[in-house]
């Protein structure tokens, strides 16, 4: 175990002496960087347009990096680069080993990572292993060759069921709607196998049983970290593996529990057989200096068995999504703070927090809702609108409460803005697969996808592009919302994050303990104590007051100067003894 026991009360003096503290966590002794790593998302099609063709490019990304450095990151994780037709964003990959040209050239990446090194930063990039796009030349190969070959063998083809085989060859749905399945056609003309994709019909399956497909994979990786590459976000990893014989499932597509459904028994997800192929992969990197990681997307349920993702021979970190989708509740996301330090701290492994990404409605917008976003996937013109001051300031509260949780922390490009989604973008607009597959019946996330504002200048749309272009449109009123705008504001989002980032590493939070902190409403508050760092959170209708211990040295919206604290408001409290005497006498 690298989590070294400390005592309840993590620190001596009269403040602490009054609080009833309970551990969760105990501190951690292992200084390896990914264990409390604040890491960036940047999604390079809108991130920042050099070219002036309105995507963002490499070296937009490049040019702003000194402004990340400035919020004391880690590193930066790069969506998709990769050569692809770009049906899915970059998702749908054609060369796993170039750049694709509307983002640069590997001189523009070499670019990147060089200036990164140079300001401390390290770079992780997507890795896609799940599928490719249909235009790769492994599937193309595929497509021209018998059934049962070894170019089909990479994938996963079958007969179709039925009369001629007309039907699918089992029920399976794939995430962006439809059916998971695609008929090919033979060279004459007559209707062929089907082949499988979990997401789009575009992007192809690989199979993984086959040894070749693992073979491919590791010159992949290895290519990256020739080049310099710190890790991967393993896109969908929990999908490589299909069970045997593809039996039919009547859950959800996504593999997410429903009754009768647990998650646990959806064969395209979550099979055991998945983890010797990331143990071969954390081999690799161990060969590697520099401490490289792999961090997975896996969707897995319950955490204990999440947890098994990052065992000690296997992935460095895996998202929370049980924590990005816990509701305004105390209770529910005390439980939630709870399970996950108790799961992964039973395999040695850091939690790693995250709010929001370029697949979920971003946080402020989703915490102004009064209920769920409609599908799970984007929000509306004729949806319910978000309270947009009550969404910021609860974002803003969730967000600085996460910046003190003990782990690995994601941010997600923009949020430092307190940037909410598009929610009134026209149907005209959007380019999300799932929007067009189900004909809108799911919104998708272009919503969370659109590019970011620099400046307040809207005709150069606000500072993304040179030339006013922006492949996504922007509301009209992002001009405050703008880096310019936020940079000489005191009380602006992207100081608050500031703040918090600096005292998150002054503090050494990140690898901290956490103890939960009695005396508050239950059902209104959540409050734990990290270190010396005294963090509370109104979730309630009231304003709750005060312990009057310590000082604020961080907080949402100056809660905490008078004593309370406000509805969805959060603060951080310094409780060290040499600096809270006062406060004591």
């Amino acid at each position: 175990m690298s989590l070294s026991p400390s005592p309840v009360l993590p620190a001596s003096g009269p403040a602490l002496q009054t609080l009833d503290l309970t551990l969760i966590h105990p501190q951690d002794s292992d200084a390896r960087w990914w264990r409390s790593s604040v890491i960036y998302q940047v999604y390079p099609r809108s991130f920042r347009d050099l070219s002036g063709d309105g995507i963002g490019d490499l070296s937009g990304i490049t040019a702003e990096l000194h402004q990340l450095a400035e919020l004391d990151i880690d590193a930066v994780w790069l969506s998709p680069f990769y050569t692809s037709p770009q049906k899915d964003g970059g998702y749908d990959v054609s060369d796993y080993c170039d750049v694709d040209p509307i983002f640069g050239n590997l001189e523009d990446f070499d670019a990147l990572v060089a200036r990164a090194d140079e300001l401390g930063i390290r770079v992780i990039i997507d890795l896609v292993p799940n599928h490719c796009s249909n235009e790769h030349p492994l599937f193309q190969a595929a497509l021209a060759s018998d059934a049962g070959s070894p170019e089909r063998e990479m994938f996963i083809f079958r007969d179709g069921t039925g009369e001629d085989g007309n039907f699918p060859p089992n029920n399976w749905q794939s995430h962006f709607g439809g059916s998971a399945w695609t008929r090919t056609q033979n060279a004459d003309g007559t209707p062929g196998q089907w082949y499988l994709h979990l997401f789009d019909s575009s992007q192809p399956d690989f199979n993984w049983d086959n040894t070749s497909v693992r073979d491919e994979f590791e010159r992949i990786l290895r290519f990256w970290l020739d080049r310099g590459v710190s890790g991967f976000r393993v896109d969908v990893a929990h999908a490589l593996v299909k069970a045997a014989g593809l039996p039919d499932w009547g859950g959800r597509a996504d593999g997410i529990s429903t009754p009768g459904f647990p998650g646990a028994d959806a064969p395209m997800f979550g099979q055991e057989e998945v983890h010797a192929i990331f143990r071969s992969w954390r081999a690799i990197l161990d060969t590697y200096d520099g401490d490289r990681v792999l961090c997975a997307e896996a969707s897995i349920d319950p955490l204990p068995r999440l947890a098994d993702w990052v065992r000690p021979d296997e992935m460095h970190q895996t998202f929370n999504f049980a924590y990005l989708g816990a509701p305004w509740d105390a209770s529910g996301l005390r439980r939630v703070i709870t399970d996950s330090l108790s799961a992964f701290d039973a395999v040695s492994a850091p939690t790693t927090w995250v709010l929001s990404n370029h697949d979920v409605v971003r946080h402020t917008s989703r915490l102004g809702l009064s209920e769920p976003v409609r599908g799970g996937d984007g929000i509306g013109a004729a949806d319910p609108q978000p309270d947009t001051a009550v969404g910021l300031s609860r974002a803003r509260a969730a967000s600085l409460t996460m910046l003190a949780l003990p782990g690995g922390v994601y941010l997600y490009q923009g949020e430092e803005l307190g940037l909410p989604d598009h929610t009134r973008m026209a149907a005209a607009h959007r380019q999300d697969p799932s929007f067009l597959r189900t004909g809108g019946e799911r919104l998708g996330r272009d919503g969370c996808r659109v590019p970011l504002p620099w400046n307040a200048n809207a005709e150069g749309a606000f500072g993304f592009s040179t030339t006013g272009q922006s492949w996504l449109p922007q509301p009209e009123d992002w001009a405050e919302l703008s880096r310019e705008a936020q940079v000489s504001d005191s009380n602006s989002t992207l100081n608050l994050y500031r703040t918090a980032l600096r005292m998150r590493r002054e503090r050494a939070l990140g690898s901290g303990s956490l103890s939960w902190a009695g005396g508050f409403p239950e059902d209104d508050v959540v409050a734990f104590l990290n270190g010396d760092t005294l963090v509370v959170l109104n979730m309630g209708r009231d304003a709750v007051q005060l312990p009057p211990l310590g000082i604020v040295v961080a907080s949402e919206g100056g809660a905490g100067a008078d004593g309370r604290l406000d509805s969805n408001h959060a603060v951080w409290l310094d409780l060290s003894t040499e600096r809270s005497a006062s406060v004591q006498d």
